[in-house]
């Protein structure tokens, strides 16, 4: 089982970036992807989730109306799309994986995530 998470980079405020989380070794069907952050001196953060088995989504309130989570079947992987970054959104980004559903209780999913992915640098600055 593996998760390689990509796509992380330098980005002006009010830009974009595709993060994507290539899953091998496993089928998205069964399980949900879940994106966090965790930026220097800050506790990580639930950003966002989706789960194939019941298409429930889940998106932090700081990031709602901006990014945007969807999988492609046919290459295994979930994206997060993210616009209108801002200067708060600079974190490592982290993909993992957990059971089916995306149930959150005060902004951390209720069940255990089991892998990660490495992690991915997004620095929103002009």
């Amino acid at each position: 089982v593996q998760l390689q998470a990509s796509g992380g980079g330098l980005v002006q405020p009010g830009g974009s970036l595709r993060l994507s989380c290539a899953a091998s070794g496993f089928t998205l069907d069964y399980y949900a992807i879940h994106w966090f952050r965790q930026a220097p001196g800050k506790e990580r953060e639930g950003v966002s989730c989706f789960s194939s088995s019941d298409g429930s989504t889940y998106y932090a309130d700081s990031v709602k109306g901006r990014f945007t989570i969807s999988r492609d079947n046919d290459k295994n992987t979930v994206y997060l799309q993210m616009n209108s970054l801002k200067p708060e959104d600079t974190a490592v980004y982290y993909c993992a994986r957990g059971p089916p559903g995306c149930i959150y209780f005060s902004g951390s999913p209720l069940y255990e995530n089991d892998f990660w992915g490495q992690g991915t640098q997004v620095t929103v600055s002009s």
